[in-house]
């Protein structure tokens, strides 16, 4: 064949890749994520076996997510125009962290774009008072609270002792919580709006994740035992699925799948819950999101928390919530005394583990109390579990340089 027809070939075949790049690429759904920290991250290592184009808004450019992403913009998302103008080219956004611009999404939906979940939800959630007044106007078991307004307010309750105090806006991570036990304890509560909640006696904490598809089909995973660090108020491993008494599982399911379904948005949600020493369940707290204590689902179930969040965003069948095998994990946690660049002391110990699996968050900097990665242990056998859990927390420190 002739040198210029060979040329001419050739030019053709490159258009027909480039028109099918382009037809594959206008197919790709484009999703935004709200928050570049650690369950960004996880998000965007699902999202790489499905057809989608992300993007992410987070003030750091070095964030744990900013490298994983298709495209990275940073801004500020309580930000009304930094979150508009992120949003309005997308057509689907989710959210890592409470704390964005409702309104900001509020228009971003009335002009098209699915917002999950949906603002009206976040909006009940992202206060502690509105997401208590939901639980009592439902009827879903909740502890029994009254409002303060600021620290003086709490003059007048003496007699709703013992109690914890939560900040209405903006507590995260075990901040934003104090427990008032007496009244010598009222100087260290909130001087603005908060919830004072009375305290339950709990005898185990759990937490159950669901997932809702637009079509408002549910799926559940099974829950999980969650037990925490009570001086950081923040969860320090987990067992899954729980070991309960029959009448609690039942009464926590149904208790769960009730709080979703009256939210009335698809997505992903984390039911935090108590059961008291009578066996009675009550509902602490929900995230509208993936979840801390969902982390094991990456090598513990069919379909992780993260995965199952992409079919609900790009409207896929939901997948297989079951375990695999029974799971434990580890949160890593920045060491008292050490600020600085991370460093994680006895890693090489813990990957030397047989079925053990390192997610470490890829957050430079450390600090105590910071959550830098998780480990999951899997195994049959519940007491392999927990010594292995207990190993790895002994083992396994972050420390500065």
């Amino acid at each position: 064949m002739h040198f210029a027809n060979l040329f001419y070939v050739e030019a053709i075949r490159n258009s027909q890749s480039s028109i099918r790049n382009c037809l594959y690429l206008c197919a790709m759904k484009k999703a935004g994520i709200l928050g570049g920290g650690q369950l960004g991250r996880m998000l965007l290592q699902a999202a790489a076996n499905y057809p989608v184009e992300t993007f992410v808004l987070e003030n750091d450019a070095d964030c744990p997510a900013a490298h994983l992403c298709t495209h990275f913009t940073k801004g500020d998302i309580t930000n009304f125009n930094d979150v508009y103008n992120f949003g309005k080219g997308l057509d689907v956004i989710t959210i890592e962290i409470e704390s964005v611009n409702l309104e900001a999404l509020e228009k971003l939906e009335a002009e098209g774009v699915a917002v999950y979940p949906k603002p009206a939800t976040l909006k009940i959630i992202k206060s502690k008072i509105l997401q208590k007044e939901f639980y009592k106007s439902n009827e879903i078991p909740s502890s029994e609270f009254v409002i303060t307004n600021n620290k003086a307010d709490l003059q007048q309750f003496s007699s709703f002792l013992p109690a914890a105090h939560k900040l209405a806006m903006g507590g995260y991570d075990g901040k934003g919580v104090q427990l008032i036990k007496t009244q010598e304890d009222f100087d260290s509560g909130f001087d603005e709006p908060a919830v004072l909640e009375k305290l339950v006696q709990i005898k185990k904490e759990i937490a159950i994740i669901v997932a809702v598809a637009t079509d408002g089909e549910t799926v559940i995973y099974s829950p999980v035992d969650m037990v925490f660090d009570q001086r950081l108020n923040l969860l320090s491993y987990q067992l899954s699925p729980a070991e309960l008494p029959e009448k609690v599982f039942w009464k926590a399911e149904a208790i769960a799948l009730k709080v979703v379904k009256q939210l009335k948005s698809p997505g992903i949600f984390a039911v935090e819950l108590f059961a008291d020493t009578e066996d009675n369940v009550w509902v602490n707290e929900t995230a509208p999101r993936v979840h801390n204590s969902g982390h094991h689902t990456i090598e513990a179930c069919y379909s992780s928390q993260f995965d199952m969040l992409w079919r609900v965003l790009l409207n896929y069948p939901l997948g297989n919530p079951d375990h695999i095998l029974p799971a434990a994990i580890v949160n890593l946690i920045g060491e008292n005394g050490h600020t600085g660049p991370a460093h994680y002391e006895g890693l090489n110990d813990v990957l030397a583990m047989d079925n053990v699996f390192v997610h470490i968050y890829g957050k430079a900097i450390t600090k105590p109390g910071r959550k830098m990665g998780h480990i999951t242990i899997l195994s049959n056998e519940k007491q392999e579990l927990l010594h292995k859990a207990n190993q790895i927390k002994h083992a396994l420190k972050v420390i500065s340089k």
